[in-house]
C-alpha cells in the first residue's frame, strides 16, 4: 500500500497554516471536555461548566509543555543541547507522550490542591478522557507520515514517504486502535462497575505501558537512539515499568477498604 498523499497542512489563510496534527490535539481536548463534564455531573462533584474549562487548559498545559521537555530529555538531548534555539521550534516536531503523561498529571494536582478538591474521584474521569485524546494523536503521526512501523510483508504494510521503498507496519494505526477505542472501552467498564476510587487512573497507567510495550516490537526505533538494552526501544524501557506499577496499583487499590 502506497502512503495516501495527506496535505499535513488542511487549510491556509495567508502566511497562517493549520496542520490535521494540532487539529487532532484540538479534537482530543474538546472530547476531554464533554467526557469530563458528563463524569463530573454523574459524580456530583462541585464543579459547573467553567472549571471544568479550566481543568482542560491547565492539563492542556502540562500536555504540551511535558510532552516537549519529555522528548528532549528522553529521546534527544545531545540535539537541542547543540542547537538550544531548537527548543522552541515545536512546529518541527518532537513531543513525548511520557514526558505528556508526566505534565498533565502535575497540572492535575496544582489545580486540585489549589482548589482543594479530592485527587481520585477527579483523576478518574479525566483519565477517562485520555484515550480519546491519545487516538487522535495517533492518527494524526500517521497523517504526518512520522513514528512509522518496521519493514514488514504483510498484505497491508504502508510505504511511507520518508521510510523508503519497502513497506513498514503503520504501528501509528495500531496504537490509535489499541489506545484509543480498545482502551477507551475497557476504562468505561472499570469506571461503571468498579467503585473503589483510583482504578481507573491506575487502569490506564498499566493499559498504556502494555498496549505501547507490545506495538513498540513493530515500531522503528528513534534514529538517534536506536535499541538499548535487550534489543528494547526507549518506549519500551518508559512503558514496561508503566505497566508493572499501574497492575500492582490496580491491586492495591481493589484489596484497599
Amino acid at each position: 500500500m502506497v502512503f495516501p498523499n495527506i496535505d499535513p497542512v488542511f487549510l491556509r489563510l495567508g502566511p497562517l497554516e493549520f496542520r490535521w496534527y494540532g487539529l487532532m490535539y484540538i479534537c482530543g481536548f474538546v472530547s476531554a471536555y464533554f467526557i469530563i463534564l458528563s463524569g463530573v455531573k454523574r459524580k456530583g462533584l462541585p464543579l459547573n461548566k467553567d472549571q471544568v474549562a479550566d481543568i482542560i487548559f491547565t492539563v492542556a498545559l502540562g500536555v504540551i509543555l511535558g510532552g516537549r521537555i519529555g522528548y528532549i530529555l528522553f529521546y534527544n538531548l545531545s540535539y537541542y543541547l547543540s542547537h538550544p534555539l531548537k527548543l522552541f521550534a515545536v512546529w518541527e516536531g518532537g513531543m513525548s507522550f511520557h514526558g505528556g503523561l508526566i505534565g498533565a498529571t502535575l497540572a492535575s494536582l496544582y489545580y486540585i490542591r489549589k482548589h482543594k478538591l479530592a485527587f481520585y474521584p477527579l483523576a478518574d474521569i479525566g483519565f477517562l478522557a485520555g484515550p480519546v485524546g491519545l487516538g487522535f494523536g495517533r492518527i494524526g503521526n500517521f497523517i504526518n507520515g512520522e513514528l512509522y512501523g518496521r519493514v514488514t510483508d504483510v498484505p497491508w504494510g504502508v510505504v511511507f514517504p520518508s521510510g523508503g521503498p519497502l513497506p513498514r507496519h503503520p504501528s501509528q494505526l495500531y496504537e490509535a486502535f489499541l489506545e484509543g477505542p480498545v482502551m477507551f472501552t475497557v476504562l468505561y467498564l472499570v469506571s461503571r462497575n468498579v467503585k473503589k476510587d483510583g482504578v481507573v487512573v491506575w487502569s490506564f497507567i498499566a493499559l498504556y505501558g502494555l498496549f505501547r510495550f507490545l506495538v513498540e516490537f513493530v515500531r522503528e526505533p528513534d534514529e538517534q537512539i536506536g535499541f538499548l538494552f535487550g534489543g528494547l526501544s526507549m518506549g519500551q524501557m518508559l512503558s514496561f515499568p508503566m505497566f508493572l506499577l499501574g497492575a500492582a496499583m490496580v491491586i492495591r487499590r481493589y484489596r484497599r477498604g
